[in-house]
């Protein structure tokens, strides 16, 4: 057993004799895959599972063997090996883990017949139904959509079909289970700058792969696992999945369409699943709950002396229930997404919030106590100029004049942290067809990566000057050479798999890699996108009407903002279109 698991509560450990043993990877270390709700669901609904026993394993530790967490078996023991995707800079890690594990990597050179040491490689998570393909050469199966509805059914076919050759067991998967996707029966045939002209399936399988929602939750998702040792140290509830506001930059905007809030009673039953020791609650969604959800969150967690955390809030959804409960739970910091750097910036993006949302926000949590804030925003945006930095400039000086003489008046020192991130193209998105690094298609197309990088680092540098010597202001700065790794797997293809093995095994760093294996990072990161370009991510089915992408595109270039997604009366990206 791993020494992680010596202070974890919630650990499954089950006898391995009549079971089929199932090893669920999570591409990061320990803290991190703990802290993970999504892998935490997929494991305790496979342990449920009375025929399966699962286990875990983590990227390790420096210099510690690859090794379950629950019983220290190898991955080589397992013949289904399941993996939990949900950053592209996970990639690398994925496959290092296959190849420390002593499986083949690659999945066309595993065995015809399944088995321990050659088994079935089944990827999932939210990074996989995305964009699955930088991944396609690594899976033999690939689960599109969410785990509750499928997992249960895919066992089953696996259990019914052992016997048979590999692939006609994926084959028999493929045509028979929506939401399965099996890459190596797909093939792409790629014009001369690399975009896809078609994608040809294996006879009998669907030409698009579609993807598969969750039901209604009478529970909300919420931890089974917790440790002293996670990132995040809370007990983490589900306040529903999606997001109706459609920020353009955003991909769980649109992949997860319909958006879905749970009731509250859902909600509350899953808090009712709290350890009593446990008193920390993170709120997953609370940006997108109602007012009358979030008094009754509040009145459980005052009732039972629990105290309130949560990844960032909406400027212009900070209710006076909100503010309470922020101030009975004595958080040190919060976040606040402001996104575009000028308000100009903010409609293109489709993010609803004007300058007075962000000042009046920021005073009103510090006057509930909040001392430290931390304002969140990307560089890089589309159409973006000096102008739109000089209103960021301007909007932090009176964000600081706003919050000073607040914090001043409770004899506390009030501090802004602002965190200046580079904005990466993703798929699935109205931006996907924009470049990376801000570049207009003109100007991208010099094909090359060096002006993408020149403009982001020339823009942190003006910044880093203007902003550097304002009093009570931290400076966070995003990498624009990272950032340009995450934009290359973002739009990648499966192209990428030989030299994301370089790069996850440590055989060469990024950049090398991509010369060995003659990939172009311009062409996925930077080139530019036309109108009818079909895109390797189009292997997978959102329901997402052709076009509309494209429309929502041009509306942000010519300044208009989109309303709201409202699944019972809106048709308009088609996801819906069928809805009653």
């Amino acid at each position: 057993m791993s020494a992680h698991l010596t202070q974890e509560t919630g650990t499954v450990r089950k006898k391995w004799k009549d079971r089929l043993p199932v090893a669920l990877l999570y591409p990061n270390v320990y803290p991190v895959a703990v802290s993970n709700l999504g892998y935490q669901l997929v494991y305790t609904l496979l342990n449920q599972q009375e025929g399966v026993v699962c286990e875990r394993f983590v990227y390790p530790d420096q210099d510690q063997p690859l090794r379950s967490l629950e019983s220290s078996r190898l991955l080589s023991d397992f013949p289904l090996v399941m993996g939990s995707i949900s950053f592209e800079h996970d990639y690398p890690r994925l496959t290092a883990m296959l190849a420390a594990g002593g499986i083949p990597p690659f999945a066309a050179d595993r065995s015809p017949q399944v088995c321990a040491g050659n088994p079935l490689v089944i990827l999932g998570g939210v990074g996989v139904f995305m964009n699955p393909e930088p991944l396609a050469v690594f899976a033999d199966l690939m689960v599109i959509g969410e785990a509750e509805p499928l997992l249960e059914p895919l066992i089953e076919s696996l259990n019914e079909f052992a016997a048979i050759p590999r692939e006609e067991l994926l084959v028999t998967i493929g045509s028979t289970l929506p939401g399965c996707y099996v890459p190596g029966m797909y093939h792409f045939v790629y014009g001369d700058k690399g975009e896809v002209r078609r994608i040809e399936p294996k006879a009998g399988l669907p030409e698009r792969v579609t993807k598969v929602i969750a039901p209604a939750m009478a529970r909300a998702a919420h931890s089974t696992l917790l440790s002293p040792e996670a990132e995040l140290g809370m007990y983490m509830v589900e306040l529903g999945r999606g997001c109706s506001r459609g920020c353009r930059f955003c991909a769980a905007g649109f992949i997860y369409r319909p958006p879905r809030l749970w009731t509250a009673e859902a909600i509350l039953a899953g808090l009712a699943d709290r350890p009593e020791r446990i008193n920390r609650i993170g709120l997953l969604g609370m940006e997108m709950a109602s007012s009358e959800t979030v008094d009754r969150i509040a009145a459980y967690l005052r009732e039972h002396g629990c105290a309130l955390s949560f990844s960032s809030l909406r400027a212009d959804r900070i209710t006076a229930q909100t503010l309470e409960l922020l101030a009975a739970s004595r958080l040190k910091s919060v976040a606040i997404a402001a996104d575009g750097c000028s308000e100009r910036l903010r409609t293109l993006i489709n993010k609803g919030l004007g300058e007075e949302d962000l000042l009046g926000a920021a005073e009103r949590l510090v006057a509930a106590g909040i001392f430290h804030l931390k304002l969140y925003v990307m560089i890089g945006l589309p159409t973006e100029t000096q102008d739109d930095l000089d209103e960021l400039i301007r909007l932090v000086d009176r964000l600081l004049a706003r919050i000073l003489p607040v914090g001043r008046s409770r004899k506390r020192l009030s501090e802004l942290t602002l965190s200046i991130n580079c904005f990466v193209p993703k798929a699935w998105t109205p931006f996907q067809y924009c470049s990376f690094g801000g570049l207009a298609p003109a100007e991208a197309k010099e094909e090359r990566i060096e002006p993408a990088l020149a403009g982001l680092k020339e823009k942190i540098r003006y910044l880093r000057k203007m902003l550097g010597n304002m009093a009570n202001l931290h400076l966070k700065f995003d990498h624009p050479d990272q950032a340009l790794q995450q934009a290359v797997y973002s739009r990648g293809d499966r192209r990428l798999g030989p030299a994301l093995l370089d790069i996850g095994c440590g055989r060469l760093p990024f950049k090398q890699a991509l010369r060995r294996h003659r990939v172009d990072p311009w062409e996925y990161a930077v080139r530019p996108r036309h109108q009818h370009e079909l895109m390797c991510w189009e292997v997978v089915d959102h329901g997402i009407r052709p076009g509309f992408l494209w429309e929502e595109y041009a509306r942000a270039v010519r300044g208009l903002a989109t309303p709201p997604c409202q699944p019972a009366v809106c048709r308009r990206c088609g996801v819906c279109h069928e809805a009653k």
